[in-house]
Parts: structure tokens; C-alpha cells; sequence
């Protein structure tokens, strides 16, 4: 996996050594800066002989996302000293706490619409992108997406949706055009192997929704007492630089209601060995389909928590969408 990444990173060294070079003229602490270029000349001769990636104590492979999220590291986590694994574990926490204040207001209700969520990173911080936006004329967008990998390269990633779609929600894009800048500057910006499935929205006041599936599971929608599923309409995010996305257009009356999810959750193993699946939240959504997105998400936990053997070991993502009136 390394050697994969390894050309990028180097382009990501040469160019953090051309920016140290030019700020060391005016840097107020140049013996900081001469340590910064030493530790990047350092990554670069590892490269150049082959031993880059490698652990300098134990000579296993360093953790492939930590190497993402920080080209210069040298130890795998199993040979970092207790001071540098406090560090970790402090930086982890700060992570998590901005990871956590970036999800959107729970329970947030705006002409005729209802929204609840379920957000269960699988471990201190999530690569799942979940997010409510307020758009122009009262309209509301919703985005949940998987970004591939995991750990903090992928809460990164995440981070870096969350602020994208932010951008181009106030652009006012027409959804189609917004997924496509969104997918173009996620492929210009991220390595080769990074990718995201997501699925946007934007719901009117009227009861019109507007829904782009970029390779992701496909979205329930239980219209009419009748149950939908909106298969993916495009490839993820960032696979090609020049992709285009196709909407599809529901309206949706009073207590219609679409269900997002990630596939932490349908693919939750059971006892038997089976994952949850999507058929199975099907019938779920089906036999509640007079509840209130809050009810509905708590009962959909409830059911994977009575069905999975152990906790999921991937980030888990739900999110139910209404119409009130």
C-alpha cells in the first residue's frame, strides 16, 4: 500500500521543502525550520533507498494512514514512546471533539422537514461524512457519505467533504453541477486510492426533492405506503476528474420518508455469519412506516443491536428525512 502512495507523498515532500526554503529567510526560529528541512531531506533519502514506510525499531511497515496524515513519521504506533503515545492519544481526542462539533444540529425540523440522525464512529474518529445544510428558499441539503479508509486520514478526508459542501451549498449550484465541482476538486486534491460514496439531497418546500447517488448504497424511500430504493446514479467522489452525476426527482407528501445509511450498518455480521443487509432494513422501514425519523432511527439501532454479535467494527451512519406536511 505504501509503494502505491509513495510518488504522491513524494511530490507532498518536495513541495513542503520549496515552502521551507522560502519562509526560512523571515522565520522568526530558523533552527526550527533547519529541523523541519532535516526531517524532510531524511524522508526523502529513505525513499530514494528504498526504506521508506518502514519502522526504524522493529522494521515492520508504519501504519499506511499515519503515513498519509504525516509523510515524515519514522515509528510504527507499537514502538512510539509512552511520552509520544500520550501525544497521539491527545491529538486523537482533539480530532474527535472537532470531528463531533462539525455534525449538524439533531432533530432539525425547516418547512415541512424533519431530519434525525445516528453517528457511531467505530473508533475515536469516523471517515462517515454526515451533514444538514440550510440552502436558499428555505430548501434544505443533506449529504451522508463513506470516505475510503479509515482512522484519521479518513476523518481528515471527512473534514475536508464537510467544508467542500458547505462552500458550494452557498454557491447555489444546481445539484448536479455542485456533486460534479465536488468530485473534480476531491480528485485534484486527495491521492489515487482515496475515494467517497455519498449521497446528496436537496429537499424544497414544497415536498420536491432533488437526490444525487455517487456510488453509494442506494437510499430507502418509503412513498405511499410503498418501499424505493435509489441506486447509485455516478461513481464516488474523486475516481475520475471529469465525472458527471445524474439526479433523479421525487416529491414526497406527508409522512414519506427516505432513509440514508453507510454500510457499517448493512454490513453488521450476525451470529450466523450474515451481514444485517440492505433487505432486511427494508422490512424494517416498512413495519415503521408511521414513526418519526428519531423513532425510526432508535428502533434501527435497536435491531442491530439485538442482530450483531459483536460491536460493528466499522463507522455506522444513519439518517431518516420526512416530510411533515
Amino acid at each position: 500500500m505504501v509503494t502505491a502512495i509513495e510518488p504522491l507523498l513524494h511530490e507532498q515532500l518536495i513541495e513542503r521543502r520549496h515552502k521551507l526554503e522560502s519562509a526560512a529567510a523571515g522565520f522568526p526560529t530558523p533552527t526550527e525550520v533547519a529541523r523541519l528541512l532535516e526531517e524532510v531531506d531524511a524522508a526523502l533519502l529513505r525513499m530514494d533507498r528504498g526504506m521508506y514506510g518502514i519502522c526504524e525499531v522493529c522494521h515492520d511497515p508504519i501504519e499506511t494512514e499515519r503515513l498519509m496524515a504525516d509523510p515524515l513519521i519514522r515509528l510504527c504506533l507499537g514502538d512510539l514512546t509512552p511520552n509520544q503515545q500520550r501525544a497521539l492519544e491527545d491529538d486523537l481526542q482533539l480530532a474527535a471533539q472537532i470531528q463531533a462539533a462539525l455534525l449538524p444540529q439533531q432533530g432539525k425540523t425547516m418547512s415541512g422537514w424533519e431530519v434525525a440522525y445516528h453517528y457511531q464512529p467505530a473508533g475515536m474518529v469516523s471517515g462517515d461524512y454526515c451533514d444538514v445544510i440550510n440552502g436558499d428558499n428555505q430548501s434544505l441539503h443533506f449529504v451522508l457519505g463513506d470516505v475510503s479508509g479509515k482512522g484519521v486520514a479518513a476523518s481528515m478526508l471527512m473534514g475536508h467533504l464537510h467544508a467542500m459542501f458547505r462552500t458550494l451549498v452557498s454557491v447555489k449550484l444546481p445539484l448536479g453541477k455542485m456533486i460534479e465541482q465536488a468530485s473534480r476538486v476531491f480528485c485534484e486534491s486527495t491521492l489515487p486510492t482515496q475515494y467517497a460514496t455519498l449521497v446528496c439531497g436537496r429537499a424544497d418546500s414544497d415536498g420536491g426533492v432533488e437526490i444525487c447517488n455517487a456510488g453509494h448504497l442506494p437510499p430507502l424511500l418509503l412513498q405511499n405506503g410503498e418501499l424505493r430504493r435509489l441506486e447509485a446514479t455516478g461513481l464516488p467522489l474523486g475516481i475520475f476528474c471529469t465525472e458527471s452525476f445524474k439526479v433523479t426527482k421525487v416529491q414526497m407528501k406527508k409522512g414519506d420518508t427516505l432513509l440514508l445509511y453507510t454500510d457499517g450498518f448493512s454490513e453488521t455480521n450476525g451470529s450466523d455469519g450474515s451481514e444485517f443487509g440492505i433487505d432486511r432494513l427494508a422490512l424494517l422501514m416498512s413495519q415503521n412506516r408511521d414513526v418519526q425519523p428519531n423513532l425510526l432511527i432508535r428502533r434501527c439501532r435497536e435491531q442491530l443491536d439485538a442482530f450483531a454479535v459483536t460491536r460493528p467494527s466499522d463507522d455506522l451512519t444513519l439518517m431518516a428525512i420526512q416530510r411533515t406536511h
